[in-house]
């Protein structure tokens, strides 16, 4: 089955920070698709907590991570941009809106869906911001990829259906959906676009990789 070159993390497309070609991860894993929406209400930042070098670093990293997946050489790896989230996890716990901004935990969240060789840490992760999307501190949306992310490295289904293949076909989930009658409701509590639209977006872009 074919993976699609492209559609490995177009979150730069939603921050303005980097174009939006991007390709799988280093280990081959499933593609993630349009970056989910933004949580409505979100916890505004405190400027008393607010961390702007770390900020500052998340987003740099991210530049260089969605830049090595456009094809631009980079002298930093997906395993150096993991290592180095990993201390600052273990300074600061997940970098939470208040910390670094809704960017910067966006950038956090992508470091750890290209993390693949390192399933713990991804888990690890995944505990984390689960924890901070109940204090508002992250995005639901994130979440639900992380969700499916970890559990198709497992080999398990997913829930909400955001890890797609490109097939012979067109696009197809990397894993079967469980509880698939219930999974437009899933998305749609997590700020997700419809599957169908999802599906609909995946297709033209499967398309486009195959000429």
């Amino acid at each position: 089955m074919k993976l699609s070159p492209r559609v490995a993390l177009p979150l730069a497309c939603l921050l303005l920070l980097a174009g939006c070609g991007t390709s799988p991860g280093p280990s081959g894993g499933p593609t993630g698709g349009p970056a989910p929406r933004s949580p409505s209400p979100r916890t505004p930042v405190s400027p008393a907590a607010f961390d702007k070098a770390l900020h500052d670093e998340l987003i740099a990293m991210l530049e260089r991570d969605q830049a090595d997946r456009e094809g631009t050489a980079q002298t930093e790896s997906d395993q150096a941009r993991t290592v180095r989230l990993k201390e600052i996890i273990r300074t600061h716990g997940w970098p939470t809106f208040a910390l670094v901004g809704e960017d910067g935990g966006n950038a956090a969240w992508a470091i750890v869906q290209h993390s693949d060789l390192d399933p713990a840490f991804q888990q690890e992760a995944l505990d984390l911001l689960r924890a901070a999307v109940a204090a508002r501190q992250a995005s639901p949306g994130n979440l639900a990829y992380l969700e499916d992310r970890v559990a198709v490295g497992k080999g398990e289904p997913q829930v909400y259906g955001t890890q797609i293949r490109c097939g012979p076909e067109g696009p197809v989930p990397a894993t079967p959906i469980r509880d698939e009658p219930g999974v437009e409701r899933r998305r749609a509590e997590a700020g997700l676009p419809t599957l169908a639209s999802y599906l609909a977006e995946m297709t033209t872009i499967c398309a486009e990789d195959t000429n």
